[in-house]
């Protein structure tokens, strides 16, 4: 007898919004199916029993984890000791594939069929983890279109559901109808600053983008700054660190492709949120900066020419990247000041943004990802007891 549940884990915003999207499609299709799990706001309003915050996972590079492992430690045997007693149907992990890499192939040896959402980057790095995930999980639902045929060698079940940023998007449209929907005057140049959701990220990246902000407002009289903020940042810390250079900026809780929509250019931090504003068919800078340590390992191990999602879906430079260094507040002006001019470099950008957007395709993404969940649980379901007892055995690895 199953328990007509689901486990549930997602780590940080992006993951917190994807998960709750899918929980959402899930419910529309089996409405008695119960998710339980770690999650953020997005995924409680969507139905989720939150055992704990997404925000515990909310950390990046090796510095920045080393003190936090004592309670992700414990955060992982809790939710695990959850699905054991719970027994749920399928688990459904969102992204941050350290932890749920590892929870998968604990899930596996209890005889729980796991579905991974968001592909990890092996293509990039780290590829020996392939083997675990053809080995642990069950179905793996990706949303770059390159990753299930990077798989399929593998015998990995990868299937590529569509992109969840591109659907959730506003159409694109000229700036002014996103800057009167802010409230922002229609005729002043405008920049959206994107700092980033995790608190390492807001360490290490706001500062030299005020710094870069500073610079660009000294070459563009009037220009007004928006800054949009993911959930469980600090608005006041953000706030204070442009006035403490003389800027006011608009703080928008979320509705950060709006925030893209009305601007000129936008500075932004590698990951979705880079994506999501290459997508707003607006010209960006992306920038990024970890430790040192996390940077030297990092380049020792990565394979990858980009770090951008857009340039990576584009297979060239599109946008530009400063990275650790190379990220420095000159950098950021000089590169969003060549943007701001209406140029052939401008026009450029915006053409090949446009050629990401159609690449991307198939806007139903969440829709399709509860399909192959729902299609997983009916597959286990409908298995002979013994084979699953053999599944989650052991020895049967």
């Amino acid at each position: 007898m199953t328990s007509g549940e689901i486990l549930v884990v997602a780590g940080e915003a992006s993951g917190d919004l994807l998960a709750a999207d899918l929980l959402r499609a899930l419910a529309a299709r089996r409405p008695a199916l119960r998710a339980f799990g770690m999650g953020g706001r997005h995924l409680v309003q969507a139905g989720l029993e939150q055992l704990f915050d997404a925000q515990e996972l909310s950390v990046v590079g090796i510095t920045e984890v080393l003190p936090r492992l004592p309670r992700i430690w414990r955060v992982f045997h809790a939710l695990l000791d959850a699905a054991r007693r719970r027994r749920p149907q399928a688990a459904l992990l969102v992204d941050v594939p350290d932890f749920n890499l590892r929870l998968a192939r604990h899930l596996h040896r209890e005889g729980i069929p796991v579905a991974f959402y968001v592909s990890p980057t092996v293509w990039a790095w780290r590829r020996g983890r392939v083997r675990g995930i053809a080995r642990d999980v069950d179905r793996l639902l990706c949303i770059l279109p390159f990753e299930e045929e990077f798989y399929r060698p593998y015998r990995v079940r990868a299937v590529y559901v569509g992109n969840p940023v591109a659907a959730r998007l506003p159409a694109p449209a000229e700036p002014a109808v996103f800057r009167r929907a802010l409230g922002l005057d229609t005729g002043r140049p405008t920049l959206a600053v994107l700092p980033g959701s995790r608190r390492s990220e807001l360490k290490r990246c706001l500062p030299p983008l005020v710094e870069g902000a500073a610079l660009l407002a000294g070459e563009h009289p009037g220009l007004q700054i928006a800054v949009p903020l993911a959930p469980g940042v600090d608005g006041a810390a953000v706030e204070a660190a442009f006035r403490a250079r003389n800027l006011e900026a608009l703080l928008v809780p979320g509705r950060a492709p709006e925030v893209v929509g009305a601007a000129d250019v936008a500075l932004v931090t590698s990951g979705t949120a880079a994506l999501e504003a290459g997508l707003m068919l607006r010209p960006l800078v992306v920038v990024y900066r970890v430790s040192w340590l996390s940077w030297l390992v990092a380049r020792a191990l990565v394979r990858v020419s980009f770090v951008s999602l857009v340039n990576l879906l584009a297979g060239r430079r599109v946008v530009p990247e400063l990275l650790q260094g190379a990220f420095t507040p000159r950098a950021v002006a000089a590169e969003a000041a060549r943007l701001f001019m209406d140029g052939p470099d401008r026009r450029a950008m915006v053409e090949e943004l446009s050629r990401v957007r159609e690449l991307l395709g198939r806007p139903d993404a969440s829709a399709r990802a509860a399909e192959e969940v729902l299609a997983l649980i009916d597959e286990r379901s409908a298995a002979p007891a013994e084979a699953r007892v053999l599944r989650g055995a052991p020895s049967a690895r």
